[in-house]
């Protein structure tokens, strides 16, 4: 019996070390992928957040556009990422989501400040009024009078 436990704790040790090793490598073999396959027209963020578009390419260094006329060079490990502009994105995807969601949020908290700029009166989900802050009291007061 005592003699399966060392295997197993030897194993139990070097399968993380060779799992993490594979997932590096496959890493590294898509960031070489993606920086041998860019061209110009590419939509590009480096490693430093830069945005901007490939203009020209060379054995090791990219030029990248990053204002109208502002040309820079850039090694070509540099690069982190393309990036998806609005047009390109996938069928699934659509953009306006996101604005309707914020509408719709908007509606649902519908916040509005009375002449007391500590006092704020909200609209639930459910439609009743909510009163908040330092003049929230002085404003139930003065309700009630």
């Amino acid at each position: 019996m005592e003699s399966f436990i060392f295997p197993l704790l030897l194993l139990l040790l070097v399968l993380p070390l060779f799992l993490a090793s594979r997932k590096q490598k496959r890493a590294m073999q898509e960031m070489q992928q993606l920086q041998s396959s860019l061209a110009p027209g590419d939509r590009v963020m480096t490693s430093s957040g830069l945005y901007g578009t490939v203009t020209e390419t060379a054995e090791d260094t990219v030029d990248v556009e990053i204002a109208p006329g502002v040309n820079t060079t850039w090694v070509r490990a540099a690069i982190r990422e393309k990036v998806v502009v609005a047009d390109e994105l996938p069928e699934g995807i659509d953009e306006s989501d996101d604005d309707a969601a914020e509408r719709s949020l908007e509606a649902d908290a519908d916040t509005t400040k009375s002449a007391d700029s500590e006092t704020v009166t909200e609209d639930t989900a459910d439609g009743e009024k909510v009163t908040s802050g330092a003049g929230a009291k002085s404003a139930e007061a003065s309700k009630n009078a």
